[in-house]
């Protein structure tokens, strides 16, 4: 009897969601988990044994080991170890945001493309049923209203809201709009940290259409909802309900009174999308099916990221020199 080959898959950094990771390729069908590495490796021996594989001391020990490596250590180290990785012939999944720089990030898009490797990005809302369902039925958004708030917690405050947070409703709104960035205007404070912990973007695309992005990590609840109008019909989604309604003149149960408009409502409860993102990388690595959230699309996100940053700094000078702000 054939046995179906596997990959053999290294998790860097074992953190708050590197956990997640080991505990799916521990569980995957078609992984196996060959190692786990972290600076700090009594964490990293804590959740081997909880995962039964190894911590290594030695991060290019590990590279050794391993064909492909999931890299969820902090935004600042990304570039570094996923260049490393590559390097050593290992396809790369790597967490949000891509790079910390666009430099860093197009030099790994390279880099991966020289050595023949997977390079695929962590931004999970792409493997969403919610994502499916909604790029289904907006073909041509015309404005998007995203929102995504929630209490203030210490992880992910090495890096802005915009890169925490944000970054993943400008990937998923990228992915609906197929076209360039024209314009953005944001705001954006420093409240419980060194970096931007609200902030608002409005961007406007060069084929008219507009989305209005909000994030916060020092909200009192957590939300996090997306509407989307279009001439197909209005859409609204609340990931954290797992949602999805939708008006329009063709699918669901008609409205009385609307001229001719008819309400869908779907909801999901068993679509786990780690699990999705771990199943498209398997599938990448060992079947050669395309790159769903690739370097390029990271990059993409990446870089409207670093320019709704780049206006929020910009309005802070302006209101500074107003003598608003000290």
């Amino acid at each position: 009897m054939k046995t179906e080959k596997l990959l053999d898959v290294a998790i860097a950094g074992t953190g708050h969601f590197g956990r997640y990771h080991a505990l799916q390729a521990a569980r995957h069908p078609r992984e196996r988990l060959v190692g786990l590495y972290d600076p700090d490796h009594g964490r990293a021996q804590s959740i081997a044994e909880e995962t039964g594989t190894s911590a290594f001391r030695n991060y290019e020990e590990l590279l050794e080991r391993c064909e492909a490596v999931i890299i969820a250590s902090p935004a600042e180290t990304h570039y570094q170890m996923a260049q490393q990785a590559l390097m050593a012939g290992c396809h790369v999944l790597v967490e949000k945001p891509l790079a910390a720089t666009k430099e860093e990030g197009a030099a790994l898009v390279r880099c991966a493309g020289e050595q023949g490797c997977i390079l695929q990005v962590g931004h999970l809302l792409r493997y969403s049923a919610e994502h499916q369902a909604i790029s289904a039925r907006m073909k041509q958004p015309l404005y998007i209203e995203a929102t995504r708030i929630a209490p203030y917690k210490e992880r992910g405050t090495d890096v802005s809201v915009v890169l925490d947070l944000m970054i993943h409703d400008l990937d998923f709104i990228l992915s609906l709009v197929d076209s360039p960035i024209l314009h953005i205007d944001a705001m954006g404070a420093a409240v419980s940290s060194a970096h931007e912990d609200i902030a608002n973007a409005r961007v406007r695309f060069a084929n008219g259409c507009v989305a209005s992005i909000t994030a916060s990590r020092i909200s009192l609840k957590t939300e996090r909802k997306m509407r989307l109008f279009s001439q197909e019909g209005y859409l609204s989604a609340d990931f954290m309900s797992r949602q999805l309604v939708f008006i329009n003149r063709h699918e669901g149960i008609p409205l009385p009174g609307s001229n001719g408009f008819r309400r869908q409502s779907v909801r999901w409860h068993d679509h786990d999308n780690l699990a999705a993102e771990h199943d498209a990388f398997v599938a990448s690595c060992l079947d050669g099916a395309p790159v769903m959230v690739d370097g390029q699309a990271g990059l993409r996100a990446l870089d409207a990221a670093l320019r709704v940053g780049e206006e929020i700094r910009a309005a802070q000078e302006l209101i500074r020199h107003a003598g608003l702000i000290d």
